[in-house]
C-alpha cells in the first residue's frame, strides 16, 4: 500500500509537468497552417492598415469642424466675401467646401444652391465611405478563407485515416484536425473585428452627415429665404447611404 501511494504522489507531482509540456503554442500552430493563413494575415494588414488610416482622417473636424459656422456668419453679414472665401480656401473639410459653393454661386436662387450644396456634400461622404469599404470586404472574404483552410485542414486528416493508418495513431489524425480548427478561428479573428469597424465608421459617416446637414441647411436658410420664411431642408444622408 505504500509503495502505491507513493507511486500516485510522484505521478501527481509529475502531472503539472506533463501539461506544461504539453501546452498550447499559438504561434506554432498558425504557422502550420497552410496557405490559407498566409492569406489570413494579408487580410488582417489590411484590415489594420484601413482601420489606421480611417482613425486618423475620417474625423469630425475633417467633415464639419467645430466654430467654422461661428466665423463665416459675421463675414457674410459684412459683404465681405473675399475674406470670407479666403478663410474657406484655408479650410480643408467638406464643410468649408460646401460653404465655399454658397458663397460662389449667392448670386443664384435658393434651390441651385441647396441643390449643388447637396450633391457635394454627398459626394465627399460617399468618398468617405469608399475608403472604408475595405474593411466590408475583409469581413466578408475572411472566414471563408478560414473555411478553405479548414476543409484543407479535414482532407489531410481523412488523407491520413486512409493511408498512414490515423485511426491507430491519434497523433497523426492530430494534426489536420489541428489545422483545420487554427484556419477556421484565424479567420473569425479577422473578421469579427472588421465586421466592428465597418459599421462604427458607417454610423460615424451617419453621424456627420446629419451634423453636415443640420449646419447647411441653416445657413442656407438664413442667406437665401430669411427669418420669415419656413426653413427648407438639405437631404444629404439619404444620398450619402
Amino acid at each position: 500500500m505504500r509503495k502505491l501511494s507513493l507511486a500516485a504522489l510522484l505521478a501527481a507531482l509529475a502531472a503539472p509537468n506533463s501539461a506544461l509540456g504539453a501546452d498550447l503554442n499559438i504561434i506554432a500552430q498558425v504557422a502550420d497552417g497552410g496557405g490559407a493563413i498566409v492569406l489570413t494575415l494579408g487580410l488582417s494588414i489590411l484590415f489594420l492598415a484601413v482601420t489606421i488610416e480611417r482613425l486618423v482622417n475620417f474625423r469630425a473636424r475633417n467633415i464639419v469642424p467645430d466654430g467654422l459656422i461661428e466665423r463665416v456668419k459675421p463675414l457674410w453679414a459684412a459683404q465681405e466675401f473675399g475674406k470670407l472665401q479666403q478663410l474657406l480656401a484655408d479650410q480643408d473639410n467638406t464643410l468649408a467646401r460646401v460653404i465655399a459653393y454658397i458663397v460662389a454661386q449667392r448670386h443664384h436662387g435658393y434651390a441651385v444652391v441647396s441643390s449643388g450644396a447637396g450633391d457635394i456634400a454627398s459626394i465627399e461622404l460617399r468618398h468617405q465611405q469608399q475608403k472604408a469599404y475595405a474593411l466590408a470586404i475583409v469581413a466578408t472574404v475572411a472566414p471563408i478563407v478560414g473555411l478553405l483552410g479548414t476543409v484543407v485542414g479535414m482532407i489531410e486528416a481523412f488523407h491520413v485515416i486512409a493511408f498512414s493508418e490515423g485511426m491507430g495513431n491519434p497523433a497523426l489524425l492530430a494534426g489536420g484536425i489541428s489545422k483545420a480548427l487554427i484556419n477556421t478561428a484565424c479567420g473569425l479573428a479577422v473578421a469579427l473585428p472588421s465586421l466592428a469597424m465597418h459599421h462604427f465608421f458607417k454610423n460615424r459617416q451617419a453621424f456627420f452627415g446629419l451634423a453636415l446637414e443640420k449646419n447647411v441647411n441653416g445657413l442656407i436658410n438664413e442667406w437665401f429665404l430669411g427669418s420669415d420664411a419656413p426653413p427648407q431642408s438639405l437631404h444629404v444622408v439619404a444620398h450619402a447611404n
